[in-house]
């Protein structure tokens, strides 16, 4: 997250009038969900949520691709999807618009930006790295998954510039600033090996960290295979989303660092992890934990703005099952909160609780906790984060032992049964940005005093992976 200088704003909306003077048991009134499940697309938001803007899929992509992941740059969002990228400019909230359309098949095409470029996770093996590349399978050693890099300096226009094979492709990757501004890092995970491909062979213990020279992107190349699980890691344990199951650690599915604290947590299938990344190039253990009873697979994590805490998500499922319901449980395929105790490499990951969307979704409609980010109030831990049908929370988790939810927006089952969600929902510069599988962009406003001071928040560059300290950013 780059930064520039923050403005001020009015701290809440003219519709917060109403709700301003109020209590937070008062508030909590406010947020309680209509009954029972809502209609096919039937939208329903708790009091202090705005839906904005909806900008559905546009040409050459089909209702086939799949929307992912979001990242921003001074008033543009750049939305990853399964077939590409689109660019937006958001610079007006409620009126954004499409600035580029860009064509480049190869799933999750997970992104991220930095400066005039533009990175892309391609974790499905393709004939080649080029974006005319079709389907290849992985036993095929001529097949190539990995890291494509493109020159966004003209958004209307951007251009593709190099792309860097990695060991079992890049499902996700983190970029990580040098200390000296001349180079990024990208931490790439990627799991699933076998023994029948050639270039992603058991066992898959690794992250590859991609180095890119920032004044010749061209020239990114592959710095080292680093070995995380020596010992192999979690090996999981077989079962049933109804009864239980552990995915066996084999790489990491997702990784945030926190460069201004030197810290990185990694979500890796079995196994939550804390590393000192002082040395970019060498990311050092400090602290791993598991949940064998609640977590069947490590999906993603977000620290707190002091860096004191972990939120660890469990994608029980794989996000294509049902599981927000009385089923499955509050524990499940939730959130797991842990305070960082100790210091230095005394450093713990200690958990403190759960956290989980209580409003019961449709047996049709797939909901987990998924993709969020910090909301930036001064004082308190709160985020805002996906849950595919679930729709989107925002939560206080500023007491580690009691989170609570504060607000929240969601769509009714999709027609059909079939499968969609918000993927991303994040906050950017006083607004919530979703990436909606199935129905495109979402621009969305939480309005409610606990959140009102983030909207004098201002941030150049965005990239949720890679958090930056607002501190600096609050008046005095």
């Amino acid at each position: 997250m780059s930064v520039v200088a923050w403005a001020p704003q009015a701290t809440a909306a003219p519709d917060d009038a109403d709700l301003a003077g109020l209590s937070e048991t008062q508030l909590s009134s406010q947020e309680q969900p209509a009954a029972g499940i809502p209609g096919v697309d039937e939208i329903r938001n708790s009091r202090n949520f705005k839906h904005l803007a909806n900008l559905p899929k546009p040409a050459p992509f089909t209702a086939s691709s799949t929307w992912s992941d979001l990242a921003f740059q001074n008033g543009y969002a750049f939305s990853g999807n399964y077939d590409g990228f689109v660019i937006y400019d958001v610079r007006n909230p409620r009126k954004p618009s499409i600035t580029s359309t860009v064509w480049c098949p190869g799933s999750q095409n997970d992104i991220s930006v930095k400066d005039n470029l533009l990175f892309l996770s391609t974790d499905s093996s393709r004939s080649d790295n080029s974006c005319a590349s079709t389907p290849l399978s992985a036993t095929n050693k001529d097949a190539w998954e990995g890291i494509k890099i493109f020159d966004i300096s003209d958004k209307k226009n951007p251009k593709y510039v190099a792309a860097v094979e990695t060991k079992c492709g890049s499902h996700t990757h983190t970029l990580v600033p040098d200390k000296k501004g001349k180079n990024a890092y990208l931490y790439v995970s990627s799991y699933g090996p076998n023994d029948t491909f050639p270039d992603c062979k058991t066992p898959h213990d690794l992250i590859s960290i991609v180095k890119v020279p920032l004044k010749d992107p061209a020239s990114a190349s592959v710095l080292s295979e680093t070995v995380l699980f020596p010992d192999g890691g979690n090996p999981g344990r077989d079962g049933t989303i109804e009864e239980g199951y552990v995915r066996a650690t084999s790489g990491c599915h997702d990784i945030t660092v926190y460069p201004s604290k030197d810290l990185a947590a990694g979500a890796c299938m079995g196994d939550g992890v804390l590393w000192d990344i002082s040395d970019r190039e060498k990311p050092r253990e400090i602290s791993r934990v598991q949940d064998n009873v609640n977590f069947a697979f490590w999906h993603s994590a977000t620290f707190n703005n002091e860096g004191t805490k972990v939120v660890f998500t469990d994608e029980l499922g794989g996000g294509g099952a049902p599981t927000c319901n009385e089923k499955i449980g509050p524990t499940r395929g939730a959130d797991g909160i842990y305070d960082i105790t100790g210091r230095g490499d005394g450093r713990e990951l200690e958990f403190r609780s759960y956290y989980k969307i209580s409003r019961t979704q449709g047996d049709t409609e797939n909901c987990v906790a998924h993709n969020g980010s910090l909301i930036p109030v001064q004082g308190r831990d709160i985020m805002v984060q996906a849950w595919y049908q679930g729709g989107i929370s925002v939560w206080d988790f500023t007491d580690s032992r009691n989170p609570k939810e504060i607000g929240w927006f969601e769509r009714g089952p999709l027609p059909n049964g079939a499968g969609g969600g918000s993927w991303s929902a994040y906050y950017y510069n006083g607004y919530i940005f979703s990436n909606d599988m199935a129905k495109g962009l979402d621009v969305l406003d939480i309005r409610d005093p606990r959140t009102a001071t983030a909207k004098l928040v201002r941030v150049g560059e965005l990239n949720v992976q890679t958090q930056g300290a607002y501190r600096d950013l609050f008046p005095r």
